[in-house]
């Protein structure tokens, strides 16, 4: 069985030979725009840290190194974000994810989907225990404990915070934010006792998350198959030695009396550094991105509630709502795949045509 008609008209014709490449240009441009968003997030970041730290007052020397990691991620991120969003699918998701996720209309419709899906498919992930619930277990753990450590480190870093003695030694401390004091505690009791471990409790959380994905990546075959060091162990390993060696520091400051705890200072820092600057260029990128597919989410959630269900044009079970499908098929055209009509099929249909079409053109001719 043939392409649909669609398909063949919407195929754009091959250009003429003489005519010069248009991608080397294209791809310039994108870099360009992608340098100058990496460039002024570095430099908002900047200024945010001179400004939070009141004109670096606040600023801890000693974590220098940490601060100049954040704004190489901040570049980092923008560089590849604007980058990723140049792309016409991309785009479009950007584009759809977003409108969605700032429509006054869906919030009229659905006023409580959007916190609903941000808990869920942001906070807990639950689509990821549909697929197993030992590696939802093991995401839950890295995120919160990334989520807890990031919250710490990068105010701290910044000099946005700060913990001042009352008395120069304690055991009275108080936390204060921008300069203003939040709260008073005494670092002997509960409150302080979580204040000054919150990375150690973030650490004890992230070892068996990393662990078992690091497991799971050396037994299953599934993973092995597809898996680069690169993209896929680094991190994992890089999360592993952060964690333990900020484990470490703790150990040697209550049990060994700071023995060794100038080279798990240097050795832990390497590390936080080296994984923070290789964040926008690995697999932790997603995390930059997961805001726009919760955005696409909301998209079709609220094009099921005004019942656009778009059915299969062979055999009319429903595929998806007609809006997402629409932008499917537009997706494809920006791609100049040739075959966006096959977006108006089921799964189990494209299957059925696709054996067809071999049927019918390759094994022509042979018994």
């Amino acid at each position: 069985m043939s392409e649909p008609t669609e398909v063949l008209a919407a195929a754009p014709p091959p250009p003429p030979p003489g005519d010069p490449e248009t991608a080397p240009p294209a791809r310039r441009s994108v870099a360009a725009r992608a340098t100058l968003a990496g460039t002024l997030v570095s430099l908002l970041l900047i200024a945010a840290i001179v400004l939070g730290s009141r004109l670096l007052r606040d600023f801890d020397s000693a974590l220098l190194p940490y601060a100049v990691a954040t704004v190489f991620l901040a570049f980092g991120v923008a560089y590849r974000y604007t980058v990723w969003v140049s792309a016409p699918g991309a785009r479009r998701l950007f584009k759809k994810g977003f409108g969605s996720f700032f429509s006054v209309e869906n919030f009229k419709q659905a006023p409580t989907a959007l916190p609903k899906m941000i808990a869920t498919y942001l906070g807990f992930q639950k689509f990821l225990g549909a697929r197993s619930r030992a590696r939802w277990a093991a995401h839950q753990l890295i995120f919160w404990g990334c989520l807890l450590a990031a919250a710490i480190t990068f105010p701290l870093t910044w000099g946005w915070f700060t913990f001042t003695s009352d008395s120069g030694a304690g055991p009275g401390y108080e936390m204060r934010i921008w300069g203003f004091k939040i709260i008073g505690f005494d670092s002997l009791n509960v409150v302080g006792w979580l204040m000054f471990h919150g990375l150690d409790i973030a650490a004890v959380l992230v070892i068996p998350g990393a662990c078992y994905f690091l497991w799971r990546r050396m037994k299953d075959r599934g993973a092995i198959t597809g898996q680069r060091f690169a993209y896929d162990l680094l991190p994992l390993i890089c999360l592993i030695v952060i964690a333990v060696t900020g484990l470490l520091l703790t150990f040697s400051s209550i049990f060994l009396h700071g023995g060794g705890y100038e080279f798990l200072a240097i050795l832990h820092m390497v590390s936080v550094v080296f994984t923070l600057i290789y964040i926008p260029f690995g697999k932790f990128f997603h995390i930059v991105q997961r805001p726009a597919a919760v955005g696409m989410q909301l998209f079709k959630y609220t094009a099921r509630q005004d019942d656009e269900i778009f059915a299969c044009k062979r055999c009319g079970e429903p595929v998806d709502t007609a809006p997402y499908v629409e932008n499917l098929r537009g997706t494809m055209k920006d791609l100049n795949l040739g075959f966006d009509a096959w977006a108006e099929y089921c799964p189990r249909c494209k299957r059925v045509l696709r054996g067809n079409a071999y049927l019918t053109h390759v094994k022509k001719g042979f018994k």
